[in-house]
């Protein structure tokens, strides 16, 4: 047997496998003998046909199949003792025509492999590290909101200032069709408002949606748009007032207080907005530190330079999974899952620069709070060690949770590191301004 690499490029391969009968002739033989026995040929009764005829009726289908596992073998080990760093799996190179009855059966694989770079964690960079607070202004509709959440609904026959109103948005054209409750203060001008003024169950109001809201990011929450679809977007919806209500606010005393926090933790009215001022920062932390994150990651992607097997990848993926692909749908394919690649070598190379590496008590450790956390939400603040560890165990005994979960510590260490070497500019913000940094407007 004879394998040699040839080079395409520095990131395409070919391993050519040249195969000899002395590396199978003696399997074929074996199998041969092995058939006999049973081999059923008309004219002779089962196990007494003559070997050639044996022969000629199975030893190509045979001699095919031991080929086959010897160059299988043959490319396995060779690609394990050569350590490539793979992209996608070997892809045979078929021929048109194949002569089985050469004394030499040569055979080829394309292999994609993932390309040397340098990476720079340092490199000059304008990202931002938002700081999000929470101003008066959110303070207080989160205090309203809190009143009228825990208030007393009052139906009404015709909408007022101050009424929640429910119904539906409808577009046919753009496949909206969504049911809502909507106070009058949501949408951008009075005008607007005043349409609903005096209206009753079952009445529609046609709005249009350019320039409904103050941002038109309102319109994902509140009809559920896209956000690819929701900038300028200009289309007639019309809305179905299904109930309206005014309501008895709830009044901000001790009572509430418990029933919002528990009992004796907050104890006045400065002490609710300072609960709710760190609540909500806590949360926003959570989104900002998710932007650091993708800003960090488009950053690498434009400025980490180097060339995938683009041509070997979209021929495999015409190869892999239960529907295969045409060549339009993997170019599709590539296009979608280009980015991502590109970010799974930039991140295994960040790691093994900074010598990161995931063991089991970390993600142990990761799993553990993650169950607090989520036990502490559905108010099961002291649970034992003994409870946790017991979820822990059945958790991580999932393959597919533990690669979710492992993912996600990976995603936590590279934050990490790249808040440390990426030294990103601290900015502090409101949530409205984090809001229009954050979809870049």
């Amino acid at each position: 047997m004879d394998i040699r690499r040839i080079v395409i490029n520095e990131v395409t391969e070919i391993i050519e496998i040249s195969v000899f009968q002395s590396d199978y002739k003696g399997q074929v033989a074996k199998r041969i003998n092995e058939k006999m026995p049973l081999a059923t040929v008309k004219g002779f009764r089962k196990g007494a046909v003559p070997k050639d005829l044996v022969e000629k009726q199975y030893g190509k289908a045979i001699k095919q199949e031991e080929v086959k596992k010897v160059v299988d073998l043959a490319l396995e080990r060779f690609v394990a003792s050569e350590r490539f760093n793979l992209l996608g799996t070997p892809l045979a190179i078929e021929k048109e025509i194949f002569n089985w009855d050469l004394d030499e059966l040569t055979f080829q694989f394309e292999i994609g492999l993932a390309p040397h770079f340098e990476l720079d964690l340092e490199a000059k960079n304008n990202i931002i590290k938002y700081i999000v607070t929470a101003d008066d202004k959110m303070i207080d509709g989160q205090l309203t909101r809190i009143q009228k959440q825990f208030g007393t609904p009052v139906p009404q026959e015709f909408v007022a200032e101050n009424h929640d109103i429910t119904g539906t948005f409808f577009n046919m054209e753009k496949g909206i069709n969504n049911t809502t409750t909507i106070a009058l203060d949501i949408f951008k001008d009075k005008a607007t408002a005043n349409q609903f003024i005096g209206k009753k169950a079952g009445d529609v109001v046609t709005l249009n949606t350019k320039g409904l809201f103050e941002d038109d990011h309102q319109l994902m929450d509140v009809m559920k748009v896209g956000h690819d679809d929701v900038h300028g977007l200009d289309v007639a919806v019309d809305f179905t007032i299904e109930s309206i209500n005014g309501t008895e606010l709830a009044e901000l005393n001790q009572e509430l207080f418990d029933r919002l926090f528990g009992e004796g933790k907050v104890a006045s009215l400065d002490e609710l907005k300072a609960k709710i001022k760190e609540d909500a920062e806590a949360q926003f932390a959570q989104q900002a530190e998710q932007k650091l994150l993708a800003d960090v990651t488009d950053f690498l992607i434009e400025n980490t330079k180097f060339e995938l097997p683009a041509a070997f990848l979209k021929k495999w993926l015409q190869t892999v999974g239960e529907k295969k692909l045409t060549p339009a749908e993997a170019e599709v394919e590539y296009a979608r899952s280009e980015k991502g690649l590109r970010f799974q070598l930039i991140e295994g190379k960040a790691m093994a620069q900074s010598n990161i590496k995931i063991t089991f008590e970390d993600l142990k450790a990761f799993t553990t709070k993650s169950i607090r956390q989520q036990m502490a939400q559905f108010g099961q603040t002291n649970p034992t060690d003994e409870e946790v560890q017991g979820i822990v165990a059945r958790v991580l005994a999932n393959q597919e949770e533990v690669k979710r979960l492992s993912d996600q510590v990976v995603a936590d260490k590279m934050l990490e590191l790249f808040k440390e070497k990426a030294n990103p500019t601290t900015k502090e913000v409101t949530y409205d301004e984090f809001v229009a940094a954050m979809y870049g407007e």
